[in-house]
């Protein structure tokens, strides 16, 4: 059996999975995220590996029999812990919403031709607030003396690595726009910021062990695999092993994903470098599952409310259109200044109409990343593989499959990013001989919605409103942050 760990946006998710994907054991535990301001976003880093332990404990009490064969762990990105030398924390972790760093983005960004970014990654990829040089170049200019005291800039799952089991590694795949198509660090980058090079950890596979368990810990002494950032172990888990599948992983927001080895270099577009034969073109929104829990939030609503009210909604009736850009948006636009829009509201217009409009919004969103996928990958399929929390609302998944006109997939086990460590986890540790083996015996689908054709024309002129909207919406929100400040 093998462990997977996922260092979620809201949540530490713990799973146990034997070969056949059958989760043995599951643990589940949010924490919370402070936003100190509209760009200030941040988490403590300790909440994780308290969690983390935590689950360890509990799955050993009720398992006291259980050994793990290896565990391997994912985790958000471009979220970033600055630690000293000791490895302890120096700041709170700079979260992934976090758009403080935005003015340090569009300075470096400036000195960054798009010829550049395509020799590095195969697509002009831009450098945006969440990107760590940009947030080191902040601490730098805002924090000098966090700046001087600290040894290495991490990501969650680095960091979380380093307690378990005291080795300091990363992955070349979660440090995406820090590294080139060959998996190394790039030079001409690091050295637009001055003294970034030797704040980074060293790089190993992600199909590497990296350590052990401490022998304090619960399983000590079991194998742990380096593994990779969130998404990209998602999209894997989802299927995405296989060459020009299509796959959409929904949580706090919305990550679409298509394994092609051609690349049209394509505006918006992620680029990962090949890695074990995949080469993943991937696009995440900024609000997705995050549009959700604000409009509960907003109403005093718990989620299945939210989607009772929306399956008791008229189809018929027509309701505003919702534009999810409540932190800014990533792809394919890259904008942080965007703002969150319902437009078309009258007087008639009530709380059922808004909270479908918020999931059509967040539908619509990922059909904009979807055909920037499709038109950089050269691959247009009729499915789509989907997973996470995102996915757990029939009436939502019946929407976005008539928003994508696609039939959906949906993966049996809830969390893709404990499927898709453990699969890791399995190759890492030689019990499967490659990644197809390892995912072709544990990924499986329990449920599946086809596009309603009588709605396709209805939500295609939709769409095209949705995009006209976008477009004002990216003039409209310079001008508002120029008021605002």
């Amino acid at each position: 059996m093998f462990l997977g760990i996922d260092v979620g946006s809201t949540a530490i998710k713990l799973g146990i999975v034997n070969t056949e994907g059958k989760l043995i054991s599951y643990f589940n535990s949010p924490y919370s995220t402070a936003a100190i301001s509209e760009d200030h976003i941040e988490q403590d880093p300790n909440d994780w590996i308290k969690l983390i332990i935590k689950g360890l404990t509990e799955f050993k009490n009720n398992n006291p029999n259980c050994q793990l064969s290896g565990l391997s762990m994912c985790s958000q990105v471009n979220t970033h812990i600055f630690v000293d030398e000791n490895g302890e924390a120096l700041l709170p972790a700079i979260f992934w919403q976090d758009t403080r760093a935005k003015s340090e983005a569009k300075e470096i960004d400036s000195k960054i031709s798009d010829e550049q970014k395509i020799s590095w990654w195969g697509t002009p990829m831009p450098i945006d607030a969440s990107h760590v040089i940009s947030r080191m170049l902040w601490v730098k200019k805002n924090k000098p003396d966090v700046w001087a005291k600290t040894k290495y800039v991490m990501l969650p799952k680095d960091y979380c690595i380093f307690k378990l089991s005291g080795e300091i590694v990363s992955d070349p795949l979660s440090n995406i726009g820090l590294v080139d198509n060959n998996l190394k660090y790039i030079d001409d980058l690091l050295s637009l910021v001055s003294g970034t090079p030797a704040k980074l950890p060293p790089l190993k596979k992600m199909i590497e062990q990296v350590g052990v368990i401490k022998k304090e810990l619960p399983f000590n002494g079991t194998k742990i695999i380096n593994g990779t950032m969130d998404a990209w172990i998602g999209i894997l888990g989802s299927g995405g092993f296989e060459n020009k599948k299509n796959i959409y992983l929904s949580g706090t927001s919305e990550i679409l994903g298509i394994n092609s080895k051609e690349v049209i270099p394509t505006p918006g577009i992620i680029i990962f470098p090949e890695d074990e034969n995949i080469k993943l073109h991937a696009g995440p929104t900024q609000s997705g599952g995050a549009s959700k829990l604000w409009f509960c939030n907003l109403f005093n609503l718990t989620p299945l409310e939210m989607n009772k009210l929306v399956e008791n909604e008229n189809f018929n009736d027509v309701s505003p259109i919702f534009l999810p850009h409540l932190q800014g948006e990533r792809a394919p636009l890259w904008n942080p200044d965007l703002k969150g829009i319902f437009y078309g509201m009258n007087s008639k217009t009530n709380k059922g109409n808004l909270a479908r409009s918020v999931y059509e919004g967040v539908s619509f969103s990922a059909k904009l990343i979807l055909e920037s996928l499709e038109k950089s990958s050269n691959c247009i399929n009729e499915e789509i593989n989907c997973g996470g929390g995102g996915f757990q609302a029939d009436i939502w998944n019946q929407i976005r499959a008539n928003i994508l006109n696609k039939k959906i997939n949906r993966l049996s086990i809830k969390d893709p990013g404990i499927l898709g460590s453990v699969g890791i986890a399995g190759y890492g540790s030689g019990t499967f001989s490659n990644i197809d083996e390892a995912f072709n015996e544990m990924t499986s689908f329990d449920k599946f919605y086809e596009p309603d054709q009588n709605l396709k024309n209805y939500y295609s002129d939709f769409y095209e409103i949705f995009k006209n909207i976008t477009e004002s919406n990216i003039k409209i929100s310079e001008k508002f942050f120029e008021f605002s400040r």
